[in-house]
C-alpha cells in the first residue's frame, strides 16, 4: 500500500487491502464501517496492561469503530482502527481496545494505510504484519483456540515410520522437541534449531509439526526450501510422518491448492507470497534458515504472521546477527543446538579422514576476489590438462583400492563419489578423464550434474539409485540439500574459503549407510581447504572450537561473503558480465543472453500451447511445467532458471517469471519495488518500536533517492533539517545507529544497486 495523506485517503487504501484479503467492503454481512459502540466501564485485561498512554473509557460513553469484520455466524471477529498516514497506528491501541471489548471482537487491526498491526488483545501485544487476515484466517484462530491443549499432554513418540521402516526417536531429537515446547509455552513465536547435516532435521520438524497439530496450535503449514532436492525430500518425510495430513509442492506456474501442508521453494514464494494473507499459515518452517533471512529472501518469511521455525546445519559462529534477531535468539544461542562432535561420538554420523600424500595444486598465493569474481579465469590460472588428469588419477586409483575398507558391503568399486569442480567447463573435463580411465563402462562411470542438463533430476536419480554412474561431477548443485547416504568419497577439486560452504560440502558424506557397512568416508582435498580451516579427523572444524591451530587467528563471526558461495547472492549475479552455459562453459554476454531468451520465447509462443497458457496466466500442471523447462533447457543457450537468474541479476526469479517477462505479461521487479518489498520484510524481521519504524521509513525514503545510505547522510540536508542524527542516537544508541544504517544499506539498498546495467562487468 502506498502512503496517503488523510484518513479518508487511507481508508481508500484500506478498502483495497481488505478486498485483497478476501473481504467485500460493500457486503455488510462481512464488513461494516463507522459502527456505533456504547462503551461501558470494564477492567483492562492482563494481556493489555502494557497499553501506551491508556486512558480508561468514560462509563456509558459512545464512539465509532472505523470498521468491524464479521464471521459467517454474524459475530464480530475484528475491528479496524484507521489513522491517516502521518500517524503511527500503534498509538491507537487505547482507542481501539474498548470498541473490541464491547463488541466481543477477539482481534484488532491498527493501520494508517501503510503499516498494519495485528493485535490478539487477550494474548499479547500488537505486531506488524504484511496484510489483513481473511475471514477464514480469523475464524480458524478462534477454532484452534477452543481445541488447544498443553503440549505436555501430547506424548513424544518412541518410534516413527520412514521409508517403510520403524526408526527410533533419538535422544537429541526428543531434547529438541522439549526445547521447542518450553519456548512456545513461554510465549516465544520464533525458534532457531541448529543440527548437523545428516542428523534428521526434517524428520524432527515433521514429528514436531504433528505435535503442534495434535495440541491445537497449527492447521496450515508452510515448509520453505531453496533446492528442489530438499523439496522432494521434505514431501517424502511428510507423506510418511504426517500421512493423515495432505501435503503438496507449490510450483511457480501451478495452481495453488488448499492442502494442509505446502512445500515451496523460496524462489517461488518470493513471487507468490502476495497470493496469501499474512494469517494464512500457522507455522512457517525455513530449511537452512540462515539463507532465508538474507536480503530479498526474507520477504518469503516475514509476510506470514505465524510460528516460525528455522532449521540450519551452520554452526552458530557463522550465522549472521540478523538470523538470531529474526528468531528472537541471543547472538550465538539458538533455541536448540546439537554439536557435530556429539553426533560423531554417538555414531549418528559417519566420521571422515583426509587422503594423505596427494598433490595440492594451491594452498596460497591466489587472490580470493580473483576466484569470487571470475571462476573461469581462476580455473585457467590454476588448472590445466596435466593437473586435472593428475587429480583424477590419484583419486580414482586410491578410491578403487580402498573402498572396501570404508564399506565392506559396497559391491561396486569405488563406491559413490562426488567431485566438486570450479566451473561447468572444469566439471566436463574431469568427468571426461574419469570415463577415459574406465572405457568398459562406455561413458557411464562418471556423469556431470549441472543445471544445463536437460533433465538434471534424472541424473541425480541415476546417481542415487543405479549402480552407474559411480561418480557425480558437479558445480553448485550437490553442495547443499543433496542426500545420498552411500557416498564414500568427496573430491575437492576447487578452492573453498567460505566456512559455511566447507561444512556443507563435508556433510555430503556424513550420513550413515548400514546396508553397505559404511564405517568412514574420505575427503580428497587437492586445494588445501582443510588446512585453511585447520580441520582434521581428530580435531573437527566447526567454527566454534575444534579445528583451531595454536597461534592461528580465530574468526568470531560471519560476513556477507560467507553467504555468497551458498547461492544466495551468487557471485555471478552482479560481479560478472557473462553467463557460463553448456557442458563446455561457453561465455555469453548477459545482455545478449537476455535478448536471445526473449526473442526465442516470443517466437516459440506462437505454436506452443503451454507458453500460451503462461501468457494468459493460466495455471500449469506439474507435468506441463516440467516439460516446458526441459524444452527450453536445450543447446545452444541452455535456458534454465540458474542461467536466467544470473543474466537478469535476479536471485529470486523462477522460470515462469522470466517467461512472463519475455512475453510482456510480467516483469522483473523494478529497483523501487524491490526496495519497498524488502524494506517491509526487514521491518517485520526486526520488530522495531513504532518510533523506530517511523524513523527507519524516513531513512529508507532518503536512501532510495540516493541509492545508498551512510551515517554521514544523517547530518546532511534534508535529513539534517529533521535532526535525523540526534533522533537516531536517541532511538538506537550511537553504536546501534551505525549498525542499523549499515544494515539498511547492505540489506535493502545494496541489492537494488547491483541489480541492473550498472553492475560490474
Amino acid at each position: 500500500m502506498r502512503p496517503r495523506g488523510t484518513e479518508a485517503e487511507a481508508r481508500i487504501v484500506i478498502d483495497g487491502a481488505l478486498r485483497a484479503a478476501g473481504w467485500d467492503p460493500a457486503d455488510q454481512r462481512q464488513v461494516r464501517a463507522e459502527v456505533h459502540v456504547q462503551i461501558a466501564s470494564r477492567p483492562i485485561p492482563q494481556a493489555a496492561e502494557g497499553l501506551h498512554d491508556y486512558d480508561p473509557p468514560v462509563p456509558n460513553a459512545a464512539g465509532r469503530a472505523d470498521y468491524v469484520l464479521y464471521g459467517q455466524d454474524g459475530r464480530p471477529l475484528a475491528i479496524i482502527e484507521a489513522k491517516k498516514q502521518a500517524i503511527q497506528p500503534y498509538v491507537a491501541k487505547s482507542q481501539a481496545l474498548p470498541y473490541a471489548q464491547e463488541l466481543g471482537a477477539p482481534f484488532i487491526f491498527l493501520t494508517n494505510g501503510e503499516l498494519i498491526y495485528f493485535w490478539d488483545h487477550a494474548h499479547g501485544d500488537a505486531r506488524l504484519v504484511g496484510s489483513f487476515y481473511s475471514r477464514r484466517d480469523l475464524e480458524r484462530l478462534v477454532a484452534l483456540r477452543k481445541d488447544r491443549r498443553a503440549l505436555a499432554t501430547v506424548p513424544i513418540p518412541e518410534t516413527y515410520v520412514r521409508d517403510g521402516e520403524a526408526r527410533d526417536v533419538r535422544p537429541y531429537q526428543k531434547d529438541a522437541m522439549r526445547a521447542l515446547d518450553r519456548a512456545i509455552e513461554l510465549g516465544k513465536r520464533r525458534f532457531l534449531i541448529e543440527l548437523p547435516t545428516g542428523t534428521g532435521k526434517t524428520d524432527i520438524i515433521a514429528l514436531y509439526l504433528k505435535r503442534l497439530i495434535q495440541s491445537g496450535r497449527a492447521e496450515r503449514i508452510l515448509f520453505l526450501v531453496d533446492r528442489e532436492q530438499l523439496a522432494e525430500q521434505a514431501r517424502g518425510v511428510f507423506q510418511d510422518v504426517l500421512a493423515g495430513h495432505p501435503s503438496y509442492w507449490l510450483k511457480a506456474g501451478a495452481q495453488r491448492e488448499e492442502r494442509q501442508i505446502t512445500v515451496c521453494l523460496l524462489q517461488t514464494m518470493i513471487g507468490r507470497y502476495q497470493e496469501y494473507t499474512s494469517g494464512y499459515f500457522d507455522v512457517v518452517v525455513a530449511d537452512e534458515s540462515h539463507r532465508s533471512i538474507y536480503g530479498a529472501w526474507q520477504v518469503a518469511l516475514t509476510h506470514f504472521d505465524a510460528l516460525h521455525v528455522g532449521l540450519t546445519a551452520t554452526p552458530a559462529a557463522y550465522i549472521e546477527r540478523n538470523t538470531f534477531e529474526f528468531y528472537r535468539c541471543k547472538d550465538g544461542q539458538p533455541d536448540f543446538a546439537y554439536p557435530i562432535q556429539q553426533a560423531f561420538a554417538a555414531g549418528y554420523l559417519v566420521p571422515y579422514r583426509f587422503a594423505t600424500g596427494i598433490t595440492e595444486l594451491i594452498s596460497k598465493g591466489a587472490d580470493v576476489q580473483e576466484e569470487h569474481y571470475d571462476p573461469a579465469e581462476f580455473e585457467r590460472t590454476w588448472t590445466n590438462e596435466k593437473t586435472n588428469r593428475l587429480m583424477i588419477d590419484e583419486f580414482d586409483r586410491r578410491a578403487c583400492d580402498q573402498y572396501l575398507d570404508l564399506a565392506p558391503g559396497q559391491k561396486t568399486a569405488p563406491g559413490k563419489a562426488i567431485v566438486f569442480a570450479i566451473t561447468k567447463h572444469h566439471a566436463a573435463r574431469l568427468a571426461h578423464y574419469l570415463n577415459e580411465r574406465h572405457p568398459e563402462q562406455q561413458g557411464r562411470y562418471a556423469e556431470v550434474v549441472t543445471s544445463d542438463l536437460p533433465d538434471a533430476k534424472a541424473a541425480i536419480r541415476r546417481f542415487k539409485r543405479e549402480t552407474y554412474p559411480q561418480v557425480a561431477v558437479s558445480v553448485g548443485m550437490l553442495d547443499t540439500g543433496f542426500d545420498c547416504r552411500e557416498v564414500l568419497h568427496l573430491v575437492l577439486a576447487r578452492r573453498i574459503r567460505s566456512p559455511i560452504l566447507y561444512q556443507q560440502i563435508r556433510g555430503r558424506g556424513t550420513r550413515t549407510a548400514p546396508h553397505i557397512g559404511k564405517r568412514r568416508f574420505v575427503i580428497y582435498d587437492f586445494f588445501g581447504n582443510h588446512q585453511h580451516f585447520n580441520d582434521s579427523d581428530t580435531d573437527i572444524f566447526t567454527g566454534t572450537g575444534g579445528g583451531h591451530a595454536p597461534g592461528a587467528a580465530r574468526r568470531a563471526s560471519a560476513g556477507w561473503h560467507d553467504l555468497v558461495e551458498l547461492g544466495l547472492a551468487d557471485e555471478w549475479l552482479d560481479a560478472v558480465a557473462y553467463v557460463e552455459v553448456g557442458p563446455d562453459g561457453e561465455r555469453v554476454d548477459k545482455r545478449d543472453y537476455q535478448t536471445h531468451w526473449e526473442s526465442t520465447v516470443r517466437r516459440q509462443a506462437r505454436a506452443d500451447a503451454v507458453l500460451e497458457k503462461v501468457r494468459k496466466r493460466q495455471p500449469l500442471s506439474p507435468d506441463e511445467e516440467e516439460a516446458l523447462a526441459q524444452r527450453l533447457n536445450q543447446p545452444q543457450y541452455y535456458f534454465n532458471e540458474e542461467n536466467l537468474r544470473r543474466a537478469y541479476r535476479s536471485p529470486g526469479g523462477t522460470l515462469i517469471d522470466f517467461v512472463r517477462a519475455a512475453l510482456g505479461v510480467g516483469h522483473v521487479k523494478s529497483r523501487e519495488e524491490r526496495i519497498e518489498e524488502n524494506f517491509r520484510a526487514w521491518l517485520v524481521a526486526r520488530s522495531p518500536t513504532p518510533e523506530q519504524a517511523q524513523y527507519l521509513s524516513l531513512l529508507k525514503n532518503r536512501g532510495a533517492v540516493l541509492g545508498r545510505l551512510t551515517v554521514d547522510d544523517l547530518f546532511e540536508p534534508p535529513l539534517s533539517i529533521q535532526n535525523a542524527g540526534e533522533v537516531g542516537v536517541k532511538l538506537f544508541g550511537e553504536d546501534g545507529l551505525k549498525r542499523t544504517v549499515g544494515d539498511l544499506d547492505e540489506r535493502i539498498l545494496a541489492p537494488a544497486r547491483g541489480n541492473g546495467t550498472g553492475a560490474r562487468g
